[in-house]
């Protein structure tokens, strides 16, 4: 009973397509009997169409089978064959046909017409989607034919392809905004449900904030914090309000916040001068519930430290080992545990793990086999943990935790290399290796071989720095140049298939 309930809700809409083709066929029988087209051979009962670009709009209306072989034909609309009655057999072969209705043969189908397309070799690529989508909406019968590539389609056939078979959707990094300063550290960050930016141009002695202008859809100028020796300028919100660690290789390092009602920076409080001499790097962190930044000082007189909020300033918290001209530190959750990596241009990096009892960090391990390290970076795929290590000379490496140690998963030749920095866009996961001497590399991963495959070159002097940021539904990446201009490339997600 509910099967037959089904038939008579679907049977008013077959009466009416049924209905649809005759009153079209019958039309075609009151006018007058159009003549055989002028690209066309026509018997009594036979029409034979080559080397047009176009199916024509008429035919006698006795034509039981109709064929078009070697033409330019590139498409065919759902209305293509109307006012044929008698046809029988279509045959369509050897064409340069690129999309096809899902209701081009539909009166014809419901008819019994035996239509068959012939198509020929392809390549069954994301150019080949739509024949395999059509091919899986019709009735149609499709000669059984095989692919000719790529590698992963070979010698399939095209009548066992699905769409999903097709992975059509890439994407590219294209250069958006050029920015006319130097710049070698930059950083994304919101505030006050507004998204800014922020690049330390080392050589005037700035921290310069851009702000997102959504008419004119660029970035502009939005304040300036004048310093000397600019290295790093950190953005870090606590308790809705804005603070800007300024690290400068003379003179001090210093912290701003934001005074919202005045409109401006103004300078909090100084950085122990005696720790820190000579900033590279600096990582804003929290642990339960507490606020810490660390600066990795790389002078061979002066200690990376630790500093923690007290609800009116920071303070010195924490020494780690002094000495040793740390590059970079990096902060993450190794085993749901707070971790530190310091990397030094004087031992292999060293791991920190959090002491909750002392609330410390105490050392616990190295990165065997892995010298002249400038920085480590860390990324997470899934439930996999993995670090970035930049190189400047031999090869910058891609390890994995595996629940005790780090172990070398890639190697990727970084000749002149001061960042190797994973980054995630959307569902896709990159890694971008810049260079002083060539062109800079972007990475993508590929979750099939479980390790990043080269993706694309850009153009940028002297890279320091990358951050991604998202606005107005658009994925930009930052890139701070040393020796160049600070650019902006905007991240573009392309169908293949279209």
């Amino acid at each position: 009973m509910e099967h037959s309930g089904r038939m008579r809700s679907r049977s008013p809409w077959l009466t009416l397509l049924l209905l649809a083709c005759v009153v079209l066929l019958g039309e075609s029988r009151k006018a007058k009997p159009p003549r055989c087209p002028s690209s066309c051979i026509c018997t009594k009962d036979n029409a034979l169409c080559e080397r047009t670009g176009l199916i024509p709009r008429s035919f006698p209306s006795d034509v039981i089978s109709l064929l078009f072989t070697a033409n330019n034909l590139e498409s065919i609309n759902e209305d293509a064959f109307l006012g044929l009655p008698h046809l029988e057999y279509l045959f369509i072969e050897n064409n340069q046909i690129k999309s096809i209705s899902p209701n081009a043969f539909l009166c014809y189908q419901t008819a019994k017409v035996n239509v068959k397309v012939v198509i020929g070799l392809f390549t069954c690529d994301c150019k080949l989607k739509w024949l395999v989508e059509w091919i899986s909406s019709t009735n149609a019968t499709v000669d059984q034919i095989y692919c000719k590539g790529p590698a992963s389609q070979l010698d399939k056939r095209i009548n066992d392809l699905v769409p999903q078979s097709f992975d059509c959707i890439t994407t590219e990094f294209n250069a958006y905004q050029s920015m006319k300063f130097e710049s070698i550290s930059v950083e994304a960050f919101s505030f006050e449900n507004d998204q800014y930016v922020v690049f330390a141009q080392p050589f005037i002695g700035k921290c310069s904030f851009l702000e997102w202008d959504h008419v004119e859809m660029v970035f502009r100028n939005f304040d300036d914090i004048d310093s000397t020796s600019t290295v790093i300028c950190k953005p870090l919100v606590i308790d809705n309000q804005l603070f800007i660690i300024v690290a400068q290789l003379f003179g001090g390092s210093h912290i701003y916040k934001r005074d919202t009602s005045a409109n401006k920076f103004i300078k909090l409080q100084g950085i122990d001068i005696l720790k820190i001499r000579k900033p590279n790097d600096v990582e804003t962190f929290r642990i339960d519930g507490e606020t810490f930044f660390v600066i990795a000082d790389s002078s061979k007189a002066g200690s990376t430290t630790i500093y923690k909020w007290n609800g009116n300033g920071f303070y010195s918290h924490q020494s780690l080992h002094p000495w040793y001209r740390d590059t970079d530190v990096e902060f993450m959750e190794l085993s749901s545990k707070p971790h530190l990596i310091l990397s030094s241009s004087s031992q292999r990096p060293v791991i920190y793990q959090w002491n909750k009892g002392t609330k410390l960090f105490d050392r616990r391990t190295d990165i065997p086999e892995m010298e002249d390290v400038y920085a480590v970076k860390h990324f997470q795929v899934k439930s996999d943990l993995f670090i970035c290590l930049t190189r400047f000379i031999g090869d910058s490496k891609v390890m994995r935790w595996d629940g005790a140690l780090f172990r070398e998963l890639q190697t990727m030749p970084s000749r002149g290399s001061m960042v190797f920095q994973p980054f995630a866009v959307g569902s896709w996961q990159y890694a971008i290796l810049g260079s002083d001497y060539s062109f800079t590399q972007v990475y993508r991963w590929d979750t099939k071989k479980g390790m990043f495959v080269h993706f694309q070159e850009l153009n940028i002097q002297a890279p320091r720095a990358f951050s991604p940021i998202s606005i107005d539904n658009r994925q930009f990446l930052l890139a701070s140049s040393f020796k160049g201009k600070t650019q902006i490339f905007e991240h573009l997600v392309i169908d293949l298939s279209n």
